[in-house]
């Protein structure tokens, strides 16, 4: 084995094409071609002398590394762009050099911390349950859980994917016919929190994303974004998140 290949979906995202999960998906889907040729899962490449591209365009190596914190507005999806015609998040930053990607998600409807990136490598660490990240969030719900509710909430709730992991879930405060609720996640199951709250009585009207592990929303107003801190990325990559 030349000892200068390596996987294909590990170059991928070390070019900043995409996570190495997103990478695998697109090879699936056939939109990656090594040498004029489709590629396969678990083939390795050689960076240096093979002509590696995705969707006919030309992948080179790594690039200047970029990593944003967007506050998502509502109304908009995660996404490069929308067959419907709708608000994407990328209509609310400026042009950059390096092709960025959404790190995950959040609803059309939710708002708050979206982090994007060019960064295959730390998309996949923060997306990977392996390490459990953090995911802070505010929720409006219709009513007032009560203690039993919120236990469940707490505990864990049946879904079609299996049984939520424990969550953390404190009332923050009431409303004559409403709630908020700080929810917190280590995981990341499609639309989990809407499906949580509906299945203990209390449907979602409002989510705010706060927090993805070290990161905060802070300061920050709708469609504006700031460059992640040093401290924020060793803290990424460090196993104290």
């Amino acid at each position: 084995m030349d000892l200068a290949e390596i996987r294909l979906q590990k170059f991928l995202a070390q070019a900043g094409v995409a996570s190495r999960r997103a990478a695998e998906e697109l090879v699936r889907q056939g939109r990656v071609e090594v040498n004029r040729r489709r590629a396969e899962i678990g083939c390795r490449v050689d960076p240096a002398r093979d002509d590696i591209r995705v969707d006919g365009k030309p992948v080179s190596a790594a690039e200047a590394k970029v990593y944003l914190a967007f506050y998502k507005p509502r109304d908009c999806i995660t996404s490069t762009r929308d067959p419907q015609g709708r608000k994407t998040v990328f209509d609310f930053l400026p042009k950059f050099s390096s092709r960025l990607f959404p790190v995950g998600r959040l609803d059309y409807d939710a708002e708050g911390l979206l982090l994007l990136t060019n960064d295959g490598e730390l998309a996949n660490r923060l997306l990977h349950p392996r390490y459990g990240i953090s995911k802070v969030y505010e929720v409006k719900v219709k009513g007032h859980p009560n203690p039993e509710a919120l236990e469940k909430l707490r505990s864990g709730i049946v879904l079609e994917e299996g049984t939520t992991a424990p969550a953390g879930v404190e009332p923050l405060r009431a409303l004559p016919r409403a709630a908020w609720l700080r929810i917190v996640l280590h995981q990341g199951w499609n639309r989990q929190i809407k499906r949580m709250c509906e299945a203990v009585g209390h449907p979602v009207l409002k989510i705010k994303r706060i927090a993805y592990g070290p990161v905060r929303l802070g300061k920050l107003a709708p469609g504006d974004f700031r460059h992640l801190a040093p401290d924020e990325l060793e803290r990424i990559g460090s196993d104290r998140i």
